[in-house]
C-alpha cells in the first residue's frame, strides 16, 4: 500500500469518529466576545489526548489576555517527530464569533443536516475554524498510522490551536514565535478546500473619539455640539470611499481598499447637546499599499475635517493594526503539493488567490516562515455561511480536505 492508500483508508475507516470529534467542539461555546475561551482549550486538550497525543499547554498571562480585550485563552501545541528533515505547522484558531440571530437550529449542537452536497454540520465555528482542529488532527492521525504501517516519512508535524484570531493573533501564533515555542519551516493554516491562499488584505481599526461640551438643548449655542464635529469627520471619511475604488490589487481574489465605520456611540440624552461621539473604523488594506502611509493619511483626513470645530477636541486611537500577506515565492512549494493532491481527491484544479479578509497567518510570513491557508471548506466564506447565522461545513469537504493536507504535509516532510 502506498502512503497516500494508507492515508485514504484511514480517513476513510476513521471519518465518523473525526466528525464527531468535531461535533464536541462545536458544542463547547468559545465566542470571541468575551473571549473566554479556556474552557474550550480544555476540551480540546482531553480531547487530544484520548488520541494519544501528547499535548503542551500555553496559559496566556491574565494581563496579556485583557490588553487584547479577551478573558481566558490558552495554545495547545502537538509536536510528532517521524524522523530527519523539516517541520510543518498546522495553526487553526478555535475562537470564533458570537453566533447573532437567524438561526435554524441551535448554533452549539453540532446539528448534521442533508445539504445539496450531501451531509453537512451546521454550528458556529463548524467551518471556521474548529473544522481545521479536526482537519489538521486527523490528518496527523493518517501520516503517524501510515507509519506504524511501515511507510517511510521523515521530518516532523506540529499543531497550534490558538484562541484569538478575532481578536489580532497578538496572543495566539505571535505570542507562540515571540515565546521561542516553535519555529516551523512550513505552515498551512487554517482556509478552505478549493483554493490555496497566499495573499490576504490587512486591516486598520482606529478609534475616533470627539469631545464637545454639554449644554441644554433649548441653548444650544452655550455648548459645543461633538455629533456635529463627528459628523463632519464622518462625511469626510464616507467621502474618502471613491477614491479607493479606484486602486486595484494585482493580486486574484483580492479588489481594492475598503473603509467601514462599524461601531458608533455618544450623548447624554435627546435634550442635551452631545458632549462626547466615539466611533471606530475598518480600513482593509491591500497588499500593495503601505499601512504606515494609510494610518497617516486617515490621520490626516480626520484632523483635516475637524478643523471647521476648534472647540471640539479630536483623538484618534490605534485600535488594531493587521498588516497584509502578500504572495511570495517561497510559498510556491507549499503551495504546489497541496494543488497536487488536491487534484487527486476532490478531481479538479484548485487555484491558488488571495482572500479580501486578514488571518493569523501573517504573523509567521511576518518571521519569514512561508505560509498559505488551506483546509476544509466549499468554495466561498459565503457558501459556509461563515460569520453568519447557520455557518456549514459539507462533510465531503471535512474528508477531503484531510486526506489533502495529510499528503502535502508529508510531501513537505519529505523534501
Amino acid at each position: 500500500m502506498t502512503l497516500s492508500e494508507s492515508v485514504s483508508c484511514f480517513v476513510d475507516r476513521e471519518f465518523e469518529r473525526e466528525v464527531a470529534f468535531l461535533a464536541e467542539l462545536v458544542k463547547v461555546p468559545s465566542d470571541n466576545p468575551p473571549g473566554d475561551c479556556a474552557a474550550h482549550a480544555r476540551r480540546t486538550h482531553a480531547l487530544l489526548e484520548q488520541l494519544g497525543f501528547a499535548v503542551e499547554t500555553d496559559a496566556v498571562p491574565p494581563a496579556a489576555v485583557q490588553a487584547v480585550g479577551m478573558r481566558s485563552a490558552t495554545n495547545l501545541i502537538v509536536r510528532h517527530r517521524f524522523g530527519a528533515g523539516p517541520t510543518v505547522a498546522l495553526n487553526a484558531h478555535g475562537d470564533v464569533v458570537p453566533p447573532g440571530l437567524g438561526w435554524s437550529c441551535d448554533p452549539y449542537a453540532a446539528t448534521i443536516v442533508e445539504g445539496p452536497h450531501g451531509p453537512a454540520m451546521v454550528g458556529r465555528g463548524a467551518a471556521v475554524s474548529k473544522s481545521d482542529f479536526a482537519t489538521y488532527t486527523f490528518a496527523l492521525l493518517a501520516l503517524r498510522n501510515a507509519v506504524a504501517n511501515g511507510l517511510p516519512l521523515g521530518g516532523s508535524v506540529e499543531l497550534h490551536f490558538t484562541y484569538d484570531e478575532e481578536s489580532g493573533g497578538d496572543i495566539g501564533p505571535r505570542r507562540l514565535l515571540d515565546e521561542g515555542l516553535t519555529r516551523p519551516d512550513y505552515v498551512i493554516a487554517a482556509g478552505f478546500s478549493y483554493a490555496v491562499v497566499n495573499a490576504h488584505n490587512g486591516c486598520l481599526h482606529l478609534e475616533v473619539t470627539v469631545e464637545g461640551k454639554q449644554a441644554h438643548a433649548a441653548i444650544p449655542d452655550s455648548g459645543v455640539d461633538a455629533l456635529e464635529a463627528a459628523n463632519a469627520i464622518l462625511a469626510a471619511l464616507y467621502g474618502s470611499r471613491s477614491a479607493l475604488i479606484a486602486r486595484h490589487s494585482r493580486v486574484p481574489g483580492i479588489s481594492t481598499p475598503t473603509l467601514n465605520v462599524g461601531l458608533i456611540r455618544g450623548g447624554i440624552n435627546t435634550n442635551v447637546v452631545p458632549d462626547r461621539v466615539v466611533f471606530r473604523l475598518d480600513r482593509r488594506i491591500i497588499p500593495e499599499e503601505s499601512p504606515a502611509d494609510v494610518e497617516a493619511q486617515l490621520r490626516d483626513l480626520v484632523r483635516a475635517s475637524a478643523g471647521a470645530f476648534p472647540q471640539a477636541n479630536v483623538a484618534v486611537n490605534r485600535v488594531l493594526l493587521a498588516l497584509p500577506l502578500a504572495p511570495h515565492p517561497a510559498c510556491e512549494k507549499i503551495s504546489s503539493a497541496i494543488q497536487h493532491h488536491a487534484r487527486a481527491v476532490l478531481g479538479c484544479d484548485v487555484p491558488v488567490t488571495g482572500v479580501p479578509l486578514y488571518t493569523d497567518a501573517r504573523h509567521y510570513a511576518a518571521r519569514g516562515i512561508p505560509v498559505v491557508l488551506y483546509g476544509a471548506g466549499p468554495r466561498t466564506l459565503l457558501e459556509a455561511n461563515a460569520h453568519n447565522a447557520d455557518e456549514t461545513i459539507r462533510l465531503s469537504d471535512l474528508r477531503a480536505a484531510t486526506k489533502i493536507v495529510a499528503m502535502a504535509v508529508a510531501t513537505l516532510c519529505n523534501g
